[in-house]
């Protein structure tokens, strides 16, 4: 495969959303199309913390997505980045496509001099974990959600 990783597009939109759903139905979320054309609008947005990359295959197209936000914080004086989403197609895993995605998100964070870059995975998303502990190992914190029904 022949694979470059690229800031997202617009014309990345299709397959973005095709892949977006895969991720969805992987974290057992339903998400309406509104929220899914927000995440999209903010990804748009140039102004917006939200923003993305995509791995895209000279033969495929885009078989990769990563989501991701930029944010301020209290500990650092700079921001740090969350990865918030990465999916890569069923057809193109194991071949380190996961990992050009995180790779090139390293690199950003060096050139743009953000504090760090963190993420978040199920306790039992073994084959990712075995990617993400090659980079460091997980940082021991559990998360606690409250989500608000209302919303």
């Amino acid at each position: 495969m022949a694979i470059k990783i690229r800031k997202i597009e617009s014309r990345d939109e299709a397959r973005w959303r095709v892949l977006w759903d895969g991720y969805c139905r992987f974290y057992e979320r339903d998400l309406s199309e509104p929220i899914t054309a927000h995440t999209w609008a903010r990804i748009m947005e140039f102004a917006s913390p939200v923003h993305a990359i995509v791995a895209d295959d000279a033969s495929a197209g885009v078989v990769g997505i990563c989501n991701y936000i930029l944010h301020d914080n209290t500990w650092t004086l700079t921001p740090v980045c969350y990865l918030e989403d990465l999916f890569v197609d069923h057809q193109c895993r194991a071949v380190g496509v996961g990992k050009q995605l995180i790779d090139w998100l390293v690199a950003e964070m060096k050139q743009q001099g953000w504090s760090r870059l963190y993420w978040n995975t199920k306790e039992n998303n073994y084959r990712a974990r075995g990617l993400y502990d090659k980079y460091t190992p997980h940082s021991g914190f559990l998360r606690y959600v409250i989500n608000n029904s209302a919303a």
